[in-house]
């Protein structure tokens, strides 16, 4: 009678053992999941899903799990020569809502994607440039085929910095979409037609499933 209150109690420490690697072992992948797999993905995600910085509605923030994105490809890590435009005058970006923002092309960006030539515009911001910690700040917006098609319709950004020489590491798994495609009260600056590319560019944020 002993040995069987024994074998049970070993079994039911078995038993809570298991239970609990289990519910440790969930919860580590419920984090990874929201957290993301590069250091691009956790940064954003862990932004949507702060309440205080989030550009989410209140019922997408509810259940937020974390962002779509695209699988990282190296291939979209391209080397781009930067031919600054010094002489460019600032006109006013359209926006998504009647708010106009004032910017200038920096520079052209020449870089290869998938064995293609291709130029993309780079912008400076004249307000966003007087403010702390953004004086080097670039703004790169562009359109490609999978808008529509697994990605926003209406574009995708990058943020970059000036850099010190002429060459500029531009990463598209790092695109992000507009703060409009999760929530129409934001005012997005419209891409221009100028920076379209040609191609399909399967890196960075997919379109927001919406609740």
């Amino acid at each position: 009678m002993h040995k069987r209150i024994l074998k049970k109690d070993k079994t039911m420490k078995k038993i809570l053992i298991l239970f609990l690697l289990a519910s440790i072992f969930g919860c580590a992948q419920e984090k990874t999941s929201l957290l993301g797999k590069t250091e691009f993905q956790r940064t954003i995600n862990a932004e949507y899903k702060d309440a205080s910085k989030s550009p989410l509605k209140a019922k997408d923030l509810k259940d937020f799990k974390g962002l779509d994105f695209f699988k990282f490809d190296s291939s979209y890590v391209v080397t781009a020569t930067l031919k600054p435009t010094p002489d460019t005058k600032y006109f006013n970006m359209r926006t998504t809502t009647s708010r106009l923002t004032e910017k200038r092309v920096y520079g052209v960006l020449s870089f290869e994607l998938n064995g293609e030539s291709h130029k993309l515009n780079v912008y400076q911001g004249k307000d966003l440039m007087k403010t702390e910690g953004y004086e080097d700040y670039l703004f790169l917006p562009f359109l490609d085929n999978t808008n529509g098609n697994g990605s926003y319709g209406g574009g995708r950004y990058i943020d970059l910095r000036i850099p010190e020489g002429d060459d500029m590491v531009v990463d598209f798994n790092t695109a992000y979409n507009p703060y409009c495609a999760y929530n129409s009260k934001y005012s997005c600056p419209i891409v221009p037609r100028d920076n379209y590319l040609d191609v399909n560019v399967e890196a960075g944020v997919k379109a927001f499933d919406k609740h």
